[in-house]
This record gives C-alpha cells, sequence and structure tokens, in this order.
C-alpha cells in the first residue's frame, strides 16, 4: 500500500469516512509495532504491514484506506518512538479515536499527519462505519445513528495535517507558519 496522506482522504470541511477497528485501553506503542520490527525494518509502508498484529495478526488485511483506529483510555503509551503513530498512517489509517493518549504519541501524531482524536469511544464496535467531522467535533456513528462530541480541532492542527505533519510544514513554509 503507497503511503497515506492526510490530503489523500480529506474530504470538504476536514471530514473523514470509514470503518473502527475497536482495540481496549492500554495499548502500549509495543503493541502496535512491536519491538522486534522497529530496528529492523526501516521502509514504513513495510512496517505498517505488521501495526497491531500482536493483538489482531490480520489488521493489516482488514484496513481499507480510510479507516479508523478506536480505543478506550491511555493510547500509545510506552515508548516515544515515531515508528507507532508511523505504521498507523501508513497502513492506511485516517485517524486514532480513543478516550484519551499518551501524551508523546500524541504529539508524535501530529508531527506526522495523522489525526488523534479524544471521544469517548463506548458507543463504537468494531466494523461500525464513521464519519469524522474535524471542524465541527463531531463523529457520526453511521451503524447505530448516533453522534459523538468532541473538541473541534484548532486551526493550528489542522494546518499541520493538511500539509503532511510537521516537517513537512517546515520544508514547505521554511518556518511555523499558520
Amino acid at each position: 500500500m503507497p503511503p497515506l496522506y492526510f490530503s489523500d482522504i480529506l474530504l470538504p470541511a476536514m471530514q473523514l469516512s470509514g470503518k473502527a477497528h475497536k482495540f481496549k485501553d492500554d495499548i502500549n506503542t509495543d503493541y502496535i509495532i512491536s519491538g522486534r520490527y522497529k530496528f529492523k525494518i526501516q521502509d514504513p509502508v513495510e512496517l505498517a504491514k505488521h501495526v497491531m498484529e500482536d493483538l489482531d495478526p490480520d489488521l493489516y488485511k482488514k484496513i481499507k484506506k480510510g479507516d479508523f483506529i478506536v480505543a478506550g483510555r491511555n493510547f500509545g503509551c510506552g515508548s516515544s518512538r515515531e515508528q507507532a503513530p508511523m505504521a498507523i498512517k501508513y497502513a492506511g489509517i485516517a485517524a486514532v479515536i480513543a478516550k484519551s493518549f499518551a501524551r508523546i504519541f500524541y504529539r508524535n501524531c501530529y508531527n506526522l499527519g495523522l489525526p488523534a482524536i479524544e471521544a469517548d469511544t463506548d458507543k463504537i464496535d468494531a466494523g461500525d462505519e464513521l464519519e469524522v467531522n474535524l471542524n465541527k467535533g463531531i463523529i457520526k456513528n453511521k451503524t447505530k445513528n448516533t453522534e459523538i462530541e468532541t473538541s473541534p480541532l484548532p486551526p493550528t492542527m489542522q494546518t499541520l495535517l493538511n500539509d503532511g505533519g510537521l516537517v513537512e510544514h517546515f520544508k514547505k513554509h521554511g518556518k511555523f507558519k499558520i
């Protein structure tokens, strides 16, 4: 699968659409991408083929470009390495939706251009079709015909996502320009 850039999946009004792949609380970075691959595989496309495989060995095969990882509390705890959000992004995931995130993982997501959305995920099940509006802070569960409110994404973060992350933003603008 070729790398996924936010601009590839962006719909009008910063809206994303895809299927939920649900996980529990306390998903650490070794669950996201096992330590046995972090230093062995340097190519992010190859690394993505192993995303979450200790929890769901077939997840990579199930992912369609634009899908979501949905989880409970403390998603991304553990190491601060960027391989975890990178593997998620290159697997084709449009955003991670969780009740809460480890601070460094959350920042690494936006550095790489991957939305990390804090929301109550109790009413989202695996396989649910979701529509996420980042501007309005609304997650529509199309399967259950329900809505979940979350904080709208600030303009600064929208700009980072549109540019492909912090590094790409600096390459594009030569400085931090919002």
